[in-house]
Formats: C-alpha cells, sequence, structure tokens
C-alpha cells in the first residue's frame, strides 16, 4: 500500500481540518468543541469509538483483518493560555492559541486513522487511536490510562508512537528521533521563606527572609553545578519571585518557584531530595523558617531503543534518507506521553514545521505568540502515523532490526 500517495490525497482535508482547529483554540481536559470536531471527523469511518469520562478525551480502535498485536498512535488536542500574534488569517481571537501545534498532531491522526480505515483488510492487527487533551500541564495521558486506555482493544498494545511538531530546530518535514531519554523529567520546586518582618531601617530587630531566598537562588544554581555529571544534567530555572509591599518594609515572607528538569530516574531522585535540602540549609544559616515543596509532574519521555530504531527504518523507508535525522540529545522540555512510554515500549517522534521560507534557526519557537508551522507537513505526518502502525503489525510482538 502506498500510504504517502494516499495521504497526499487527503492534503487539503487536513490543511482545512488543522485551521478549524487552530480558529477554535482550547485549554486544559476539557475540549468539547475539540472533541466534536474529531468525532465528526471520524463518523463513519470503521472504528470502535469512546470518549472520557472525565476529560475530553477520544479513544478509537480500528480492526484490522486479521488478529495480531495492538499498535497505539498518540496525538494531543488542547492548545496554551496564549495570546496569538501570528496575523494569519485563520489565527484564534479568544486569548488561547495553538502554540505547540497539537492542532496539527490531531489533524495527522486523524488523516492516519482515514488511512488505516482504507487498508484495514491488509492490517496484521488493531490499531488504537488516542486523541488526548491535558498535555500541557494537566497530564491528560494519566487520566486516560486511569480509564483504560490501554485496554481499549482488549489487548494492551505492543507499541506506541506519538509526533510533535516543532516551529524552529529541524527544516520543515525532517522527522527526528532517538533511543534512550527523549525529552526531560519536569517538575517544580515551590519555596516560601518565613521570617520577622519590620522596618527597612532597623533590619537588626526583623528576621528578614530576602536575603535568605536569595541566598537559596543562587546557592541551588551552586549546587547543580557541583553535584551533577553534566553528561547527566538537571537544570533549575526560577521563574516567579515574590516578596514585599513597599521600600522601606521588611516582609515576613518571600516566595519563589522554579522549573526542574532532569534527564533520568537516578537525576531525578538526589535533585528532588537535594533541592529542599539546600533551602533548609540556607535558611537555618539565616535564622529564619522555610517550606520547601518538590512536586513532581512529568516523568522522563523515554523511547525504547528497538522501538526508536524501528520508527527511523520506517522513515527513510517510507519518505527517503533526507527526510530522517538522529537526533544526538534530549529535547529539555516535557511530555505526558511519558506515562505510556512508562507502560508500553515506543517512540516519541519530532517533525520539523518551521513555516515555508523561514530560517529553521530563527524561526519563533513552540509555546511564542508568534509560532508558525507549515501545513505542508501534515500529509507525510499522517503517513508516518499509518506507516508506523502497518509495519509494526507486520512484525508482530517485538519490532525487527532493519538489515544493516
Amino acid at each position: 500500500m502506498d500510504l504517502r500517495d494516499d495521504a497526499r490525497a487527503l492534503s487539503d482535508d487536513l490543511v482545512r481540518l488543522r485551521r478549524s482547529l487552530h480558529r477554535i483554540p482550547e485549554t486544559g481536559l476539557e475540549l468539547p468543541r475539540t472533541q466534536e470536531a474529531v468525532l465528526a471527523e471520524l463518523d463513519g469511518l470503521p472504528l470502535e469509538v469512546s470518549t472520557g469520562d472525565g476529560l475530553s478525551s477520544v479513544t478509537a480502535v480500528l480492526r484490522g483483518a486479521a488478529s495480531g498485536p495492538v499498535v497505539l498512535l498518540r496525538g494531543d488536542m488542547d492548545a496554551l493560555p496564549v495570546a496569538e500574534r501570528t496575523g494569519v488569517d485563520f489565527a484564534a481571537d479568544n486569548g488561547r492559541m495553538h502554540a505547540c501545534g497539537h492542532d496539527l498532531h490531531t489533524s495527522m491522526l486523524v488523516g492516519a486513522a482515514r488511512l488505516l480505515a482504507a487498508h484495514r483488510d491488509r492490517l496484521a492487527g488493531d490499531v488504537v487511536f488516542m486523541f488526548q487533551p491535558g498535555e500541557e500541564g494537566y497530564d491528560g495521558a494519566r487520566y486516560m490510562l486511569a480509564e483504560g486506555l490501554l485496554e481499549a482493544a482488549g489487548r494492551r498494545p505492543v507499541a506506541a508512537y506519538a509526533l510533535h511538531v516543532l516551529s524552529a530546530g529541524p527544516a520543515s518535514g525532517v522527522f527526528e528521533t532517538r533511543g534512550g531519554p527523549m525529552m526531560s523529567a519536569s517538575n517544580v520546586l515551590r519555596v516560601t521563606v518565613r521570617g520577622v518582618g519590620g522596618h527597612g531601617a532597623m533590619p537588626h530587630r526583623a528576621k528578614d527572609p530576602l536575603p535568605a531566598a536569595c541566598a537559596m537562588v543562587t546557592a541551588l544554581q551552586a549546587w547543580i553545578t557541583r553535584s551533577f555529571d553534566v553528561f547527566d544534567p538537571v537544570i533549575l530555572s526560577v521563574g516567579t519571585f515574590h516578596a514585599g509591599t513597599q521600600q522601606n518594609v521588611i516582609p515576613e515572607t518571600a516566595a519563589f518557584q522554579a522549573t526542574v528538569r532532569s534527564f533520568s530516574a537516578a537525576a531525578q531522585a538526589r535533585v528532588k531530595d537535594g533541592t529542599v535540602e539546600v533551602c533548609r540549609g540556607v535558611a537555618a544559616a539565616h535564622g529564619v523558617a522555610v517550606d520547601a515543596e518538590f512536586v513532581e509532574m512529568y516523568p522522563v519521555t523515554v523511547n525504547d531503543e528497538a522501538e526508536a530504531e524501528f520508527a527511523a527504518h520506517a522513515v527513510r523507508e517510507a519518505l527517503g534518507e533526507e527526510r530522517f535525522a538522529p537526533r544526538p540529545h534530549p529535547v529539555p522540555a516535557s511530555e505526558d506521553f511519558s506515562r505510556v512510554l512508562d507502560e508500553v515500549p515506543g517512540a516519541m517522534l519530532m517533525l520539523g514545521a518551521p513555516p515555508a521560507g523561514a530560517d529553521p534557526a530563527k524561526s519563533p519557537n513552540n509555546h511564542s505568540p508568534l509560532a508558525e508551522f507549515d501545513d505542508a507537513v501534515l500529509a507525510d505526518g499522517a503517513a508516518v502515523y499509518a506507516e508506523l502502525a502497518v509495519r509494526r503489525l507486520a512484525q508482530g510482538r517485538a519490532p525487527v532490526a532493519p538489515a544493516p
């Protein structure tokens, strides 16, 4: 089956769908209009469709002609609370934006469902299509797993794949992946320093929380650079710092929050305990109290080595050698697809999608209000989703290493 040619025939429909989704961005776990649009696009296909109880998810199962394994394909659907400033004629105007390209993911997965449904008589197993809300900080994958996603086909998947577009970095149409850590874990460090307020002219009669909080920020940076291997890195960035109401008043409290990223379970465990200990030690030295909380959000996204190699080979064979580039390093952003990959071997792939004519190195990045994506990647993204399912089902329960 020539899925790439079939996908090209769907290109106009996929562009239409992507742009209509772009106009109605929704955030969080409840995406009623987006869910309605997806259900309308899947209507009439030979799918077993179910929706989530606690979130606006859509799970669709396609039964192949032969009884065999199950493969899962995922596309996330939610947007960000970002006011769009791209100026495109299909821009959103509701203070939200598909600034991370999930409208493309959803459209490509719809395209894959259509492609595979048209060739279901040649599928050596079943395919689960995972249309997921709440990737952007709401842990939607965890909710879908809890609601039985992996049992949707009656058998657990043997492999799971996801695509993620990038508005900057790889050239448009180039796929990337790697075995092992693919994206970082995401955590939050929340710190409140409690002292004794007083007059700014008499600091000796107060216990100023501000110098202690400032010392914690610098101590955390020094501790990380001197405690972790540069080849198993940790990133800590303070994003908020709040204290005080007036220049001559020593406040009672100072608070800050940081994002903490790591790329291995071992580093994650060490940074969890270590950051809290650093804050407590600095507080003790300053004679103030501290509440330090390390909140784990998304784990490291780890690609199965064999599945990543299989996916790379599938892209090369389907689209050509020039359309795949090995990714040398993980992406220092995070994904709740990590939760699926903790349960099922599989791979996350990146797809370059900077706008036509733009310099990929200078294009606004994902999450920017100026981020734009190239609709030209939609057909090949749908084709790759479908190719991964077809080829993986044909191989049975374990991927076969490509010939040298």
